[in-house]
């Protein structure tokens, strides 16, 4: 390049007749230098904090690059804050480009969290501290594990739509389902390891339409799906894996439930958070949001959905009552069975708690919430 063209200012920087210059220079030459437009941000620079993480990924954006569209039109890939390029071709249908249909305030802390709490099945799961078990026990425990293997699956595949129809420009939530996906992904080995690492094995599939993917691979919209799968789904998950330490016979099992619902408890956040946005600006849609937390309420007080190792009748809530008991004689099944209801009452505070963070506790207080609910709320 010539001398003249590329002359640098004290700081390192190009004066606005030396960026002309270069662009003469180019030009003159037969290049296109679209691309070398500089916006107002140029030469700015986002504080980096090693004590706070380092680069986080909601310091770095400043300007044009943090303005989020209430709508996006946004159909080429373009990254947001990036130039337009008028013949640039659509690479997707993006049927989600309202922020109120995907967005969160916190979206990009929830990612960030999930990059810095990644762990292994493999290294960080003491694995040799697993003993021989009594024959009942592991059954119990390979039959826990084979349902949340499937549960698992389910909460890894149907996010994973959402991510390509969702536009670039909502990039925060598309990275965030993204993590959870790989979360999923080692929920489900980390399960499959506990059915096989001690010589039990994979116990039979549950007999259950629900479980794969039922009205939450069906949801219409994301919201839907989120308020199914992260409210209701993820979060009874939840509250078996913060019960893990009742259900361990050992370091291995205490480890697995501690470090899986430290994941499961980003996925719950993530969709109560969203709901939260969504009710805060787009009001006109909470009527909508309560139709489906009737439909959650009902499975719940019933022991429907797939999602629920809880669920009276199945065969997972069999083993939990087998391994909170501590066995399967008459008096071991019944100590299970009432911790089993101390479970099923967790999951129901804990849901209504949830509810009422996202902004819809107001049917807790006119009646709308399924009065089946207070069964387990009053003990």
């Amino acid at each position: 390049m010539a001398a003249e063209a590329r002359s640098e200012t004290s700081g390192g920087q190009q004066t606005g007749s030396e960026y002309q210059a270069l662009l003469d220079y180019g030009r003159e030459r037969g290049y296109k230098l679209d691309w070398l437009q500089r916006s107002e941000t140029f030469g700015t620079r986002p504080d980096v904090d090693d004590a706070k993480g380092g680069l986080l990924l909601h310091n770095s954006d400043s300007g044009p690059f943090a303005q989020t569209p209430d709508f996006s039109d946004n159909m080429t890939g373009r990254p947001r804050g990036a130039l337009l390029r008028p013949d640039a071709p659509r690479v997707g249908n993006y049927p989600v480009r309202t922020k109120t249909d995907v967005w969160l305030r916190n979206g990009a802390q929830l990612y960030e969290e999930a990059v810095q709490r990644q762990w292994s099945s493999s290294t960080d799961i003491p694995w040799d501290s697993l003993e021989e078990l009594p024959d009942e026990i592991e059954r119990a425990q390979c039959m826990l594990a084979t349902f949340l293997t499937e549960v698992e699956f389910v909460a890894g595949d149907v996010p994973g739509k959402w991510i390509a129809y969702t536009t670039p420009d909502y990039y925060e939530p598309r990275m965030f389902l993204i993590s959870q996906i790989m979360d999923e992904a080692r929920h489900l080995d980390v399960f499959r390891k506990r059915a096989l690492a001690n010589g039990g094995g994979l116990m039979g599939q549950l007999n259950n339409s629900a479980l794969a993917g039922g009205t939450i691979d069906s949801a219409r919209d994301f919201t839907e799906m989120s308020a199914r799968l992260h409210i209701s789904g993820e979060g009874l998950v939840l509250s078996i894996f913060r019960m893990g330490e009742l259900m361990s016979y050992n370091e291995t099992e205490k480890a697995i439930y501690r470090l899986a619902a430290s994941d499961e408890s980003r996925h719950v956040a993530f969709g109560v958070m969203h709901l939260q946005y969504l009710a805060q600006t787009d009001p006109d849609r909470k009527a909508e949001i309560h139709s489906y937390l009737d439909e959650i309420e009902m499975g719940l007080v019933l022991g429907l959905g797939g999602q629920n190792p809880a669920a009276r009748g199945t065969p997972s809530s069999m083993a939990l009552a087998i391994l909170l008991g501590g066995g399967t004689d008459e008096e071991s099944l019944r100590a299970g069975e009432q911790i089993s209801l101390a479970v099923r009452q967790r999951q129901v505070k804990e849901y209504i708690q949830r509810v009422r963070v996202a902004g819809f506790g107001d049917r807790f207080e006119d009646g709308r919430a399924n009065a089946m609910l207070a069964q387990y709320v009053a003990a």
